[in-house]
């Protein structure tokens, strides 16, 4: 009997001591989780020995320059997530994405670099840029490539085309960025490229003959053979219409930034602007230890849809379709840290 109680009494200080330990690695993996959070090189292991990466420096960087620009960027994160949390039932319908959710993030495998696309924010500049970092010396110079060059898919690498683990040792390992824009004005720069030059056919006959059947009354047989003269009114029109979200996906060049690179899902290390768009641009380059040797292009400012045009055809539609464009753009709007434009007449 008292050797039973002996017995006894040194399997429970064993299992106290099992218990022990394994509480303490529990909380040291939530420690380590908490610390990798805030910052992912608290532990030193992720990148390539002897030498420094993108998302080392920017987290951690070496250079006075570089630590002046990540307060920016620290306060542009934290505005996503901010946004994220406030909206997560609009902003996370969807718990898990699928590779086919990530055929906009281009992949830079030379840099450690994965960059999410958004058309109508320098995306053709930004792809002529990521064909120089991952060609391997085929290209020098971005503006030598032609445009229509940058958006040939298989130029570049995309993160869907990878296996589920490569998905996500990339997505902790590399740095993820994107460039964003005020979203009336990237919503009619797409508006005018896609719908008053005549060279878009393709968009004429896909989107603009539908656009023209739905809600133009007495649409002469031209317009609705050609679509080449859609109104932005009925443009608008269609963008609001419940039933053209129920067809498919809105197309890539109007689609909300959160459906197209999935912020609430993915951590974004870096997001640039369109109206800091060298500066940004150029401080990923630096980032990437290539800032000496590759600029990002510089663009013609004189032919970019500004504040002033995007009111301009704001005025040609309804209150009621204003309202509804920014509840379609709204979380866009609020991650990204665009005010609402004064000549909105919300109701």
């Amino acid at each position: 009997m008292k050797q039973t109680l002996l017995d006894l009494m040194r399997m429970s200080r064993i299992c106290r001591m099992v218990l022990a330990t394994c509480l303490g690695s529990f909380i040291l993996v939530i420690f380590y989780f908490q610390i990798m959070r805030r910052n992912p090189f608290a532990a030193e292991g992720c990148c390539r020995k002897g030498s420094r990466n993108a998302l080392q420096e920017l987290y951690n960087p070496t250079q006075a320059e570089f630590s002046a620009a990540a307060v920016l960027h620290q306060a542009r994160r934290d505005q996503v997530a901010d946004t994220c949390r406030a909206h997560s039932v609009s902003s996370r319908k969807r718990r898990v994405l699928t590779p086919s959710d990530l055929k906009h993030l281009v992949v830079d495998e030379e840099h450690e670099l994965i960059y999410c696309y958004v058309p109508k924010v320098a995306c053709t500049n930004w792809k002529r840029v990521m064909m120089v970092l991952s060609g391997r010396g085929k290209y020098s110079d971005p503006m030598e490539i032609p445009s229509n060059e940058a958006h040939v898919p298989t130029n570049l690498k995309t993160l869907n085309q990878y296996s589920i683990a490569d998905i996500n040792h990339r997505l902790k390992s590399y740095l993820k960025f994107l460039f964003v824009r005020e979203p009336f004005e990237r919503l009619v720069s797409a508006y005018r490229n896609k719908f008053t030059l005549r060279y878009n056919t393709s968009f004429h006959k896909r989107y603009g003959t539908k656009i023209v059947r739905r809600y133009r009354k007495n649409a002469t047989t031209e317009a609705l053979q050609s679509g080449a003269d859609v109104k932005f009114q009925e443009f608008a029109e269609y963008l609001v219409d419940p039933g053209t979200h129920r067809e498919a996906p809105l197309n890539e060049h109007w689609q909300t930034v959160y459906s197209l690179c999935h912020p609430c899902h993915i951590h974004y290390d870096l997001v640039g602007k369109y109206e800091t768009l060298e500066e940004d641009a150029n401080y990923v380059l630096k980032l990437a230890g290539v800032g000496n040797s590759l600029r990002f292009p510089t663009y013609a400012k004189s032919t970019r849809t500004t504040d002033q045009m995007a009111a301009m055809f704001f005025n040609n539609i309804s209150s009621l379709q204003q309202g509804q464009l920014y509840q379609l753009y709204k979380l866009d709007f609020l991650m990204f840290n665009y005010s609402i434009p004064s000549y909105l007449k919300l109701q």
